[in-house]
């Protein structure tokens, strides 16, 4: 996020002698992005954070891939992914290309065994059932129902949840996750006609900073391979940090809808963007308010990017039927748009009370195992007038 945080504490001047009031040195990291052109926050640290004792072992986790070129619109019954105890092995990715994985996890347990350290990608982790919170190296971030938790590549991070009771819909990015550009001025503020605000955006509020040595385990990925480094210094060392690299979480709740007298575009519900995929939050709102105006989306060919939407709560006026944690996808080169009725059904209504995130890709998305497990391979057929 293009905002200046700080916590802790910090020296005066950066790349300084900075010492504890025992004496003892405080160890300075740059964790930065894009090389030294991108986000960055400066870090300081009771031990230093380049300790491995070991490399215990190494496994694959790249998506499994069922259809790499698809072209059938498919409908996931994302509620159906099986509940599994290790927040890892929980997460089910049911979509990928060379940009980004589209995620389902459904995690019993808390993550508190091993740290994790996602280096291939930024996560927005979308909260839909369960609450908790999210523990990182440059603090912590209390979580519930409806927030994204933006979690940028290199954070070290454990999660706690209340219950056994979790959902989560997980967006993995190979290209950093920022707010959309048109949202901002020159020097990164966003501007009046965002439809949120930097009061909306929360960052870590609570330092975590442990002084020990032992035996720690970070799970890393790279390159779609896990590896489990031990460390002989706990990963939360850090006493104060400041810069503009953090994780942070916002509230879907929080999004303002942009509304009009006629249909407005998806663009409008853009909430952020990468170089190769746009993410979008669907909420309730009015409808549009010309006399004549039909509430339900137009039919549209997407010819450049596949849509995935993925339903969390409320009626929606473009189906005929939809169930939470249902995940639709329609590919590149495909008109789509309502379901026999539905537009009819929409004209008149006054208002919707929607919640969806939708995620266009700029590159076709492959289908996994995973997604097969859980797909209704009839969808496609869905739009037929069997009145007619």
């Amino acid at each position: 996020m293009p905002f200046y945080q700080k916590l802790g504490n910090i020296p005066d001047k950066k790349h300084t002698v900075y010492k504890s009031e025992k004496g003892e040195f405080y160890y300075e990291e740059l964790f930065g992005t894009i090389g030294f052109e991108g986000m960055s926050s400066l870090l300081y640290h009771t031990q230093r954070p380049t300790q491995v004792k070991d490399i215990l072992k190494s496994y694959d986790v790249s998506p499994k891939i069922a259809v790499d070129k698809n072209m059938k619109s498919l409908n996931l019954n994302g509620f159906n992914i099986t509940p599994t105890a290790d927040y890892l092995e929980s997460r089910k990715i049911v979509l990928a290309n060379s940009d980004c994985y589209i995620v389902l996890a459904a995690p019993k347990k808390s993550l508190r065994d091993y740290f994790y350290k996602n280096t291939d990608s930024d996560e927005v982790i979308f909260v839909h059932v369960g609450s908790g919170k999210l523990r990182t190296h440059l603090g912590n971030i209390d979580f519930k129902y409806g927030d994204y938790i933006v979690i940028p590549r290199g954070i070290i991070y454990q999660i706690d949840f209340d219950t056994e009771d979790n959902r989560l819909f997980i967006v993995e990015s190979k290209s950093p996750v920022y707010t959309p550009k048109r949202y901002r001025n020159w020097f990164g503020q966003l501007l009046e006609h965002a439809p949120y605000c930097e009061r909306d955006m929360h960052p870590p509020t609570e330092l975590e900073t442990h002084n020990e040595k032992g035996d720690f385990i970070i799970k890393v990925k790279k390159q779609d391979t896990i590896h489990e480094y031990l460390y002989a210094a706990h990963p939360f060392s850090v006493v104060g940090w400041d810069g503009y690299n953090f994780p942070y979480k916002f509230s879907i709740h929080d999004f303002e809808p942009i509304t009009g007298r006629i249909h407005q575009p998806p663009p409008v519900h853009q909430t952020f963007e990468t170089k190769a995929f746009v993410i979008c939050s669907f909420v309730p709102r009015l409808y549009d308010y010309h006399p004549n105006a039909i509430p339900a989306p137009y039919h549209h060919s997407n010819i450049d990017s596949d849509e995935v939407l993925y339903y969390v709560a409320g009626d929606f006026m473009s189906r005929n039927h939809v169930d939470k944690g249902q995940i639709t996808l329609h590919p590149a080169g495909i008109p789509h748009g309502p379901h026999p009725g539905a537009m009819e059904k929409s004209i008149g209504k006054k208002e919707t009370q929607e919640l969806a995130v939708m995620i266009d890709t700029f590159k076709p998305l492959m289908v996994t195992e995973e997604a097969m497990k859980i797909c209704d391979k009839t969808y496609y057929q869905s739009w037929l007038d069997t009145n007619k």
